[in-house]
């Protein structure tokens, strides 16, 4: 089967981890597969090594200064469009707002659903949703959102997690991170609203522990969050912290990095499975998450979950002064069991019956 997998980036976000992951789970699967993508501003490859097997195009996307967040929205379908020719494959998936409105007929992941206010978004993500002929979710929260906001029916197949990779990171017990950092709290996925930075920031102040450091690692996206970014430095300032942010982390020293925390913190807003809390799972970290359904469908008993920035600070307390061994043990279970080869499989069948 020749398949197109199709994302906008080759950053470490979520999607693009998952458009990876996938990718090399289907070429190792016997499929012909071929990844598209935009590379922004010169890019020459993905933030990682790709397997062999899985030929990838990169349309190259040079930066344009001054430009807008929904001009470079609409350059970024334009020219992912005019590359991309769908007649070479069995199948089209796209796994973003914007491949997905680069092309005319294809199968959708959507990872969640967003509430821009920009118009061009806006407009984006509602044709990236009632177009697609086919929906493929990684949780049923998501899916259920779909169903009730679009009427739309939608296959649900969980992410897999390279456990292994993070478990492996605990075992050899790396202590580069402690050395610089000492305790840490750590959140993946960069500053913006809807990774919920400032109920963190104001949780992280809450805890009142000078010996214990907020550590923020990842944040390259296509949307500009700076003014959100400034008002976060700027109540940190007024809270009297100093959170460390790492911006992108190298692929190969994540793990240890994630290894390493004294509890992993996702307080986010809005999210369709939180890929980062399952790998700190897997590594055998407490973790501490906002309540949500989603994660309540996700994580089950091996998270903790909390409302608000004291209800964060209480749960962070508590995993880092007493930690769960049956939580911990649950953690690492559910993670292990969360294979990609499994969710390649998944695909496939659903591939087929189109």
């Amino acid at each position: 089967m020749r398949i197109a997998l199709l994302t906008y980036s080759t950053k470490p976000r979520g999607g693009v981890v998952h458009t990876l992951n996938l990718a090399e789970a289907l070429a190792a699967a016997g499929q012909d597969v071929t990844v598209w993508t935009l590379a922004r501003g010169g890019d020459a490859g993905f933030f990682r090594a790709v397997a062999p097997a899985v030929r990838q195009v990169l349309v190259p996307f040079p930066d344009i200064p001054g430009e807008t967040t929904g001009d470079r929205i609409l350059r970024s379908i334009s020219v992912l469009r005019q590359a991309f020719d769908p007649r070479r494959y069995d199948v089209v998936h796209a796994q973003d707002c914007i491949s997905a409105n680069a092309v005319e007929d294809c199968v959708r992941t959507v990872h969640h659903i967003d509430h821009f206010t920009t118009p061009e978004l806006v407009a984006c993500h509602e044709r990236a949703i009632v177009r697609p002929h086919t929906h493929i979710c990684v949780s049923s929260a998501v899916a259920q959102e779909l169903a009730a906001g679009w009427g739309i029916t939608a296959t649900v197949i969980p992410n897999g997690v390279e456990a292994e990779r993070f478990a492996a990171a605990a075992r050899q017990g790396d202590g580069r991170w402690r050395a610089r950092f000492g305790r840490y709290v750590l959140t993946v996925g960069g500053i913006e609203p809807r990774k919920g930075s400032m109920d963190l920031l104001e949780a992280y102040a809450l805890l009142a522990d000078p010996d214990l450091r907020l550590v923020v690692a990842g944040g390259e996206t296509l949307f500009d969050y700076r003014d959100y970014r400034a008002r976060w430095e700027d109540r940190a300032a007024a809270l009297g912290v100093e959170p460390v942010v790492l911006g992108r982390i190298d692929h190969q020293e994540l793990p240890a990095l994630v290894a390493a925390a004294g509890v992993f913190a996702f307080p986010s807003l809005k999210e369709g499975f939180g890929l980062a809390a399952m790998e700190a799972l897997a590594a055998g970290v407490p973790l501490v998450t906002r309540d949500l359904p989603v994660f309540r469908e996700v994580f089950g008993g091996a998270a903790r979950f909390a409302s608000g920035p004291r209800g964060l600070a209480g749960q962070m307390r508590e995993a880092l002064s007493a930690p769960d061994p049956e939580r911990l043990a649950a953690g690492r279970a559910l993670a292990a069991r969360h294979t990609w080869p499994q969710a390649a499989a998944l695909h496939l069948k659903l591939y087929g019956s189109l």
